[in-house]
């Protein structure tokens, strides 16, 4: 009995050392727990991203209002009759 006893804790250290020192262990658990919690963030900035995106889309898909907007501010466009004006401040320096 006593050499059994022995052998069933032999077993248990090596296993306890497995989990906590080897490369596949615990700190390899650990740095995948975090690596999945930046990919999570990472995804987060991207979906709100794409949601911002999909505004955009919708936008312009269904008026003229958002597309004259960006004609305007993009590509300097103006309307026919109208005169575009450029105010130029100085700064602080000059």
């Amino acid at each position: 009995m006593k050499a059994v006893m022995i052998l069933l804790t032999v077993i248990l250290v090596l296993l306890q050392y497995r989990l906590w020192f080897t490369h596949d262990g615990l700190p390899a658990v650990l740095y995948l727990h975090r690596q999945v919690e930046i990919q999570r963030q990472d995804n987060d900035v991207l979906e709100e991203r794409n949601k911002m995106l999909a505004a955009d889309v919708h936008d312009l898909k269904s008026g003229l209002d958002a597309l004259e907007e960006r004609a305007r501010n993009d590509m300097g466009m103006i309307k026919p009759g109208e005169t575009f004006l450029q105010i130029i401040e100085e700064t602080a320096g000059e």
